[in-house]
C-alpha cells in the first residue's frame, strides 16, 4: 500500500469518527470496529448471487436465513433463525417452516412467510452462480412456484424432487443464498424484471444485525446496526472492513491502533506482532482448501500422465513449512478436516523423480507452456511463484497471470485459464458443498455455464463421479455414507485435474480489547454482531 492510500484509511476512520484526521489515532472508538481485510472479491451484495468470501461476511451479517449458525457455539450446529420450527411430511419430501414473530427489516417491514417464499423462489429464477444449492433438490424455475409456498403470514412449505437427508437440505439453507430478503424493497427497485438484483448488488434489504450503508469497491464497506433489529443490541454499532492488500500494512495499522482486527498477516507479520503490548493473535481452523485446477480445454493439460507429473512436483512441505507457516497446513482431500467422510491421507510429495518418469510417458514429454491465473494476494503468489519454479524444473514454461479476486474469478468462471491457483470454502457444513463442486458436473457444454460447479469451470465432465456424489446425498447410513466420501476422494486424488494442497488455519491479529471474535470456523463466516471491545 502507498503512504498516500494509508492516510486515506486514517481519513476515512476519523471522518467516521466525527473529527479530523489525525496522524496517528490511539485507538478505534468503544462502539466501532475496524477491520483491515482483503475485500477485492466483492462483486455483489445480493445474498441470491454473492458468492465469494468477503461478499459471504457481508451477508452472514445482514440477512437473516431459516435457520443459521450461533456464532459463540458452532460445533452445536444450525439452529432456528427466522423459522422457531419445522416439520417434515411422511414422505420426506416437504418441509413446513413456522416463521417466528418479531423478526423485522432494515426497512421497517416485518419479516413474513411471503418474503421467505419470494426470496428461496428468486433464487432459483435469477439462475445466478450459487443458484445450484437449492436447484439440486430438484426445483427449476418452471415448478418454484408450486414447490415453495407461504400458506399463510407465518407459514411457508418447500416440497423436494425425493426424499433427502433432513440434515443436508438444512444445512444448504444456511448457505449464503439462503438469506432472507425483503420483498417489498426489492420488488420497489426492480428493474426489467430483475427482482432488484441490479438495486441490491450495491445495496442491502435484510433483518440481520446490521445494514450496509456504503461500499467502494477495492476500498471499503461501512455497515451500521439495523434500526429494526430483533435481537440484542450489538456492542458494535459501526462496522468498517477496509481493503488493505499488503501484510505489512495491516500489522503497521494494527500496532498503531488505527485497526482492530487484521485478517491478512503473514506468518512473519504474525510473528512480529505477537511481541507487541496490546495485540494478540487468534488461531481459527477453517474449512477453506487451497487447490489448483487444469483446464481440460488445454490438450496438454488433459493427459493424465502431465497431471500425474504436476502434483509430484509440487512442495507441499515445504511452503507449509515456510511462508505458509502456522496458516495453510498440508491438506490434499477435496473434504476439509472436521467434515464427515474428510479424507487425511496425503498420496503426493515432492519427487522430481516421479514427476519427471510420469511426464516422459505422456504425450507432452518436453511439456510445453502452462500459464498460471492467480489472485494479487500474498499467499496465493508465494504458492503460484514456488509452482513456477518446481515445474520449471520438469521444462515446463510457466507464467503467471496476476490479477484482482474479481479479475480472476471472471476468467475461472468463463473456463479461459490454463491453471487456476486460488482457495476454496464450504458452502455449507455438508460433505456434498464440497463433492458437489468438485466431484461433479451434470452438463460440461460452455453454454451450460454451470460456474458453480468447479468442475464445469474446467471443462472436466467428472462421469465417473457424478452418480456416486448424487448416491451419497440421499444415503441415510452415515457410516455408509461417511464411507462413500472416502472412496471418491481417494479416487479423485489420482484422476481428476485439481491438485489440491492445503487447508486453512485463519491467524486474525487483533487489539488486546477485542473480545468474541469468530470468523465462522469450517462451516460459516465472520460474525461482527458478538464482538465487544
Amino acid at each position: 500500500m502507498t503512504h498516500r492510500k494509508l492516510l486515506r484509511t486514517t481519513a476515512l476512520v476519523a471522518a467516521l469518527m466525527g473529527g479530523m484526521a489525525a496522524p496517528v489515532l490511539a485507538e478505534t472508538p468503544p462502539n466501532m470496529l475496524v477491520i483491515a481485510n482483503r475485500i477485492d472479491d466483492i462483486k455483489t451484495f445480493d445474498p441470491q448471487e454473492s458468492f465469494e468470501f468477503a461478499g459471504a461476511d457481508v451477508s452472514r451479517n445482514v440477512y437473516e436465513k431459516l435457520v443459521n449458525f450461533d456464532p459463540m457455539d458452532l460445533d452445536a450446529g444450525f439452529g432456528p433463525q427466522l423459522a422457531e420450527s419445522w416439520e417434515i411430511s411422511e414422505d420426506g419430501k416437504t418441509i413446513t417452516f413456522k416463521i417466528a414473530e418479531g423478526h423485522v427489516f432494515s426497512s421497517g417491514n416485518p419479516v413474513t412467510a411471503k418474503d421467505v417464499e419470494f426470496s428461496l423462489r428468486r433464487a432459483v429464477k435469477l439462475d445466478k452462480t450459487p443458484s445450484f444449492i437449492i436447484t439440486q433438490f430438484g426445483l427449476t424455475a418452471d415448478n418454484v412456484d408450486e414447490m415453495v409456498k407461504a400458506t399463510d403470514d407465518m407459514t411457508v412449505s418447500v416440497t423436494l424432487d425425493k426424499q433427502y437427508a433432513l440434515s443436508f437440505v438444512l444445512n444448504c439453507l444456511t448457505a449464503t443464498i439462503g438469506g432472507i430478503v425483503d420483498m417489498e424493497t426489492a420488488m420497489a427497485n426492480e428493474i426489467d424484471g430483475d427482482m432488484g438484483n441490479e438495486w441490491l448488488r450495491t445495496n442491502t434489504a435484510g433483518s440481520g444485525p446490521y445494514k450496509v450503508v456504503d461500499w467502494k469497491p477495492n476500498e471499503s464497506v461501512l455497515m451500521d446496526l439495523n434500526p429494526n433489529y430483533h435481537g440484542d443490541k450489538p456492542a458494535m454499532e459501526r462496522i468498517i472492513v477496509q481493503h488493505i492488500q499488503e501484510s505489512a500494512t495491516q500489522r503497521l495499522q494494527l500496532e498503531r491502533g488505527d485497526i482492530d482486527i487484521a485478517r491478512n498477516l503473514s506468518p512473519e507479520d504474525v510473528a512480529g506482532a505477537m511481541e507487541v503490548d496490546g495485540v494478540k493473535v487468534l488461531d481459527e481452523q477453517r474449512g477453506q482448501i487451497m487447490y489448483w485446477a487444469a483446464n481440460q480445454k488445454n490438450e496438454m493439460l488433459s493427459d493424465p500422465k502431465v497431471l500425474e507429473a504436476l502434483k509430484w512436483s509440487v512442495d507441499y512441505q515445504g511452503m507449509a513449512d515456510s511462508f505458509l507457516k502456522g496458516q495453510w497446513i498440508v491438506h490434499q482431500a477435496y473434504l476439509p478436516l472436521t467434515f464427515l467422510g474428510a479424507l487425511e491421507d496425503k498420496p503426493f510429495g515432492l519427487d522430481m523423480d516421479k514427476a519427471k518418469a510420469a511426464l516422459a510417458e505422456s504425450g507432452f514429454p518436453d511439456c510445453g507452456p502452462i500459464k498460471i491465473s492467480v489472485r494479487e494476494a500474498q499467499e496465493r503468489m508465494d504458492i503460484a511463484q514456488s509452482l513456477q519454479n518446481t515445474w520449471g524444473q520438469l521444462g515446463c514454461e510457466v507464467e503467471l497471470i496476476v490479477g484482482t479476486g474479481a479479475q480472476t474469478l471472471d476468467r475461472y468462471r468463463a473456463r479461459e485459464h490454463d491453471i487456476y491457483v486460488g482457495a476454496w470454502g464450504p458452502d455449507y457444513p455438508d460433505p456434498n458443498t464440497n463433492a458437489g463442486t468438485f466431484a461433479a458436473n451434470p452438463d460440461n457444454a460452455d453454454e451450460a455455464g454451470n460456474t458453480g460447479y468447479l468442475a464445469w469451470r474446467n471443462a472436466w465432465d467428472a462421469a465417473a463421479f457424478n452418480d456416486g456424489t448424487l448416491a451419497a446425498v440421499v444415503e441415510n447410513d452415515t457410516e455408509a455414507r461417511k464411507q462413500m466420501y472416502l472412496d471418491s476422494q481417494a479416487q479423485f486424488q489420482q484422476e481428476s485435474p485439481f491438485g489440491i494442497m492445503f487447508q486453512r488455519i485463519e491467524q486474525s491479529g487483533l487489539r488486546s480489547n477485542v473480545e468474541n471474535w469468530v470468523v465462522g470456523g469450517a462451516t460459516t463466516a465472520v460474525s461482527y454482531w458478538v464482538v465487544t471491545k
